[in-house]
């Protein structure tokens, strides 16, 4: 009999062995990216939502909706992700992943997915971009990394790497997945 699991119900610990994840460490993403400096506008919008959170927390506890709303949606708009060619999907459900060895099926839902619409890794499978997962913000930012190296395991499958993020609104944790853990 096969047991199925929601993917937000998963520990890191847990992960790791289902999928054979291994850490790796790296002090800094600047060999992997290039970023240019914030232009004062830029910068003047960053400070706005922050200020806007800021706002909210000052007074109770953010819940993840409106983490989203108030600083995970903006960023991306700020970031260029609503543009050609990214193609942005909210609350989908992740289909099934068996695990053969562990008689498992993992279900769950991706809060923010962003896809490359033009580069499909496969039929109907397109290159990833970014997966984001919020947490409200009394929960530690961390708890969304299971589900989101969950989410990422069929795709590294069709491509090299995976980006995602974990934020509660007050931390960000930013992660690369490899393929061929």
């Amino acid at each position: 009999m096969k047991t199925t699991i929601n993917a937000k119900n998963l520990t890191l610990s847990e992960v790791h062995r289902l999928f054979g994840f291994e850490k790796h460490y790296t002090n800094s993403f600047t060999s992997l990216l290039s970023l240019e400096d914030l232009t004062e506008h830029e910068q003047q919008e960053v400070t706005q939502i922050r200020e806007d959170f800021d706002d909210y927390i000052s007074t109770d506890r953010v819940s993840e909706g409106l983490v989203k709303a108030l600083t995970t949606f903006p960023l991306m708009r700020l970031a260029g992700f609503y543009r050609r060619p990214i193609k942005i999907s909210l609350e989908q459900d992740l289909a099934e992943i068996s695990i053969e060895d562990e008689d498992t099926i993992i279900k769950g839902r991706f809060d923010i997915l962003a896809v490359n619409r033009i580069k499909p890794i496969r039929s109907h499978t397109y290159f990833f971009v970014l997966i984001i997962e919020s947490k409200n913000s009394g929960i530690n930012a961390l708890m969304g990394l299971s589900q989101l190296l969950t989410y990422a395991y069929q795709n590294l499958k069709y491509q090299d790497t995976i980006w995602d993020l974990t934020t509660n609104g007050m931390h960000y944790q930013f992660r690369q997945y490899s393929g061929g853990q």
